[in-house]
């Protein structure tokens, strides 16, 4: 069985396509899409089962006034 997430755009850098966005999880907490970021590449010592994403600040900026 699979628990499928429910995600709500709160904030995204296009209209249309696939680029980077902020997700609402319908648990509450947020999901964001970006580039992906190599850890060997920023000297960050990243867990096995977390990445690092690159999103544009004013995104985040974005998702902060929609969200607040």
């Amino acid at each position: 069985m699979t628990n499928n997430m429910s995600l709500q755009v709160v904030a995204s850098s296009c209209t249309a396509g696939s680029c980077p966005t902020i997700y609402r999880t319908d648990s509450g907490s947020v999901v964001v899409q970006g580039y992906f970021v190599p850890a060997e590449r920023t000297g960050v010592e990243v867990p096995d089962g977390e990445m690092l994403v690159e999103i544009p600040a004013e995104l985040l900026a974005e998702a902060h006034r929609a969200i607040s």
